[in-house]
């Protein structure tokens, strides 16, 4: 598993730097489980620097998203996951703060296939997420999100496990 999880280390930097000629931040985020599991989150967003449908009331957008998550549990030995997701964004338009929806499904791959009382049945898991938050002119972001893995039956059991978290995205 180790050497699952080096191999993706590996490969998110490589997609990283393949992208450094679009606008780039950090994420940094703090969340919660409903089981009181603390999450940690740590990663990187690359804009796809691309727009559709804008209007005078905003446009669509996204974002290449890959992120690092501790999971510190109380009952079970803590967790950690590597997620990599595209995200579609529908960011409203403003001149200083502009406030966004976005919505994004991904991939996650988890050291352990547990969390607190929830048996994800399989180390690979896929990220789903939905949030909101404001982006401004700076080109610093906050906001809300909601993100649930579970592994959609490929494996049994298909627990899942949701966390709900606060976000702060800086530019590079």
């Amino acid at each position: 598993m180790k050497r699952l999880f080096c191999l993706a280390a590996i490969a998110a930097a490589l997609m990283g730097h393949s992208f450094t000629a679009q606008a780039a931040g950090v994420e940094f985020a703090v969340g919660q489980t409903g089981e009181s599991t603390m999450t940690y989150r740590l990663g990187m967003q690359f804009d796809w620097d691309q727009s559709w449908w804008q209007t005078d009331v905003g446009r669509l957008t996204g974002y290449w998203s890959g992120a690092y998550t501790y999971w510190e549990g109380d009952k079970t030995s803590s967790n950690n996951s590597l997620s990599f997701s595209p995200v579609l964004v529908y960011e409203f338009a403003g001149q200083d703060v502009k406030p966004y929806v976005e919505l994004g499904v991904g991939v996650a791959l988890f050291s352990d296939t547990e969390i607190e009382n929830n048996d994800l049945g399989s180390s690979f898991q896929f990220e789903d997420r939905f949030g909101v938050g404001l982006r401004f002119a700076g080109g610093h972001e906050v906001g809300v999100r909601a993100t649930h893995y579970s592994n959609a039956g490929i494996s049994s059991p298909n627990n899942g496990v949701e966390s709900y978290a606060l976000h702060y995205t800086m530019p590079l």
